[in-house]
């Protein structure tokens, strides 16, 4: 069987033999009753690690960001959001759907929204406008390439948000590549907002599951939206587990996901005809444009596969590649051979 180095997403973490053992001895109970030990156990964890007063276990990132929205807003309400961001880009219009709002988008260079553009896009009260809401800012922003927000500029959109007394939201699915990337502890990204989501089944290397942390009556009426939306589970403890075991040992592994990252994107660089700006990898996230390689992207993305190495598709002329957990400095190398030669024939 050839040996496959899947670079599609960090999605892909297979849990690791201490996980899986984590798993197997889990102690377990009915979570909907709030009788999981082990859930009870990491939703305190994780509210410690974030400084918040309580969090959330749900199965999903999308969950996660979805709950939050729909706790911080009532139909008709709008909130702003970067037009690339993952709530309104990859949740299949959930936020108009589940919670009856529509999103105001802006456009920001790398995916970070500025205090000005906030500000100017808060809608003045009026009969005729639905009511400014929430904020929701995305940290790392995916599409952007895992582009960092600077902490000084969430301070700056605080500032705004709570001026005109606007709650803001964090969808902070790999909130832990920013923490690693900037030094910047997670309870300080979280003071700044209402409610944060992050996930453990990306760089973590979990097999399912994201969190919410907020105030304690928010993740009370967080609680019931989850069970209205399907979320509510019954012997997650085993799912719990893994979820511990990655915040136990796995945030630092993330440092070597970035290097590998950066040695990608190197690699990547001294290739004709590819084109990629360096400077733009920040955390595990690469993006390239091959529209100057004469085999079309559709023929290179197939024969590389084919070699046994997984990209996806971002745009008609450029691939996203994302280091993770199960991708070691060899796999790189190796993959770079690959793209290189196939490329050269």
């Amino acid at each position: 069987m050839k040996r496959v180095i899947d670079l599609r997403s960090d999605t892909m973490t297979k849990p690791s033999p201490g996980m899986r053992q984590a798993i197997a001895e889990a102690e377990v109970g009915d979570d909907v009753w709030g009788e999981d030990p082990t859930v009870n156990k990491l939703e305190a964890y994780a509210a410690e690690m974030l400084a918040k007063p309580a969090a959330l276990f749900v199965p999903s990132g999308t969950m996660a960001n979805q709950i939050a929205v729909r706790s911080q807003t009532n139909p008709g309400d709008e909130i702003i959001i970067e037009t690339d961001a993952h709530i309104v880009r990859f949740e299949s219009g959930a936020v108009s759907a589940l919670s009856g709002i529509q999103p105001c988008m802006l456009s920001a260079p790398k995916g970070i929204l500025s205090a000005t553009q906030v500000d100017e896009a808060i809608r003045p009260p009026d009969i005729h406008n639905p009511p400014t809401t929430l904020i929701c800012l995305e940290n790392t922003h995916n599409r952007a390439g895992g582009t960092v927000y600077p902490l000084e500029t969430i301070s700056e959109i605080r500032d705004v948000a709570t001026s005109r007394n606007i709650g803001m939201h964090l969808d902070g699915a790999r909130l832990f590549n920013a923490v690693c990337a900037t030094g910047v502890a997670p309870d300080v990204y979280a003071s700044r907002f209402e409610t944060v989501s992050f996930c453990l089944s990306k760089g973590l290397g979990a097999p399912v599951g994201s969190l919410v942390v907020s105030s304690e009556a928010r993740v009370a009426r967080m609680r019931r939206i989850r069970k209205m939306y399907g979320g509510g589970m019954r012997q997650a403890g085993i799912l719990a587990a893994a979820g511990l075991y990655a915040l136990e040992h796995n945030i630092l592994k993330l440092h070597d996901d970035h290097k590998h990252a950066k040695l990608l994107a190197q690699g990547l660089a001294k290739i004709p005809g590819i084109a990629i700006d360096e400077d733009t990898v920040e955390t595990n996230i690469v993006i390239f444009d091959v529209s100057g390689i004469r085999q079309s992207p559709d023929d290179l993305l197939e024969t590389l596969k084919n070699e046994g190495v997984l990209m996806s598709r971002f745009t008609p002329t450029t691939f996203r590649a994302v280091t993770h957990l199960d991708i070691s400095h060899q796999d790189i190398s190796d993959a770079m051979d690959v793209i290189s030669n196939t490329i050269a024939h």
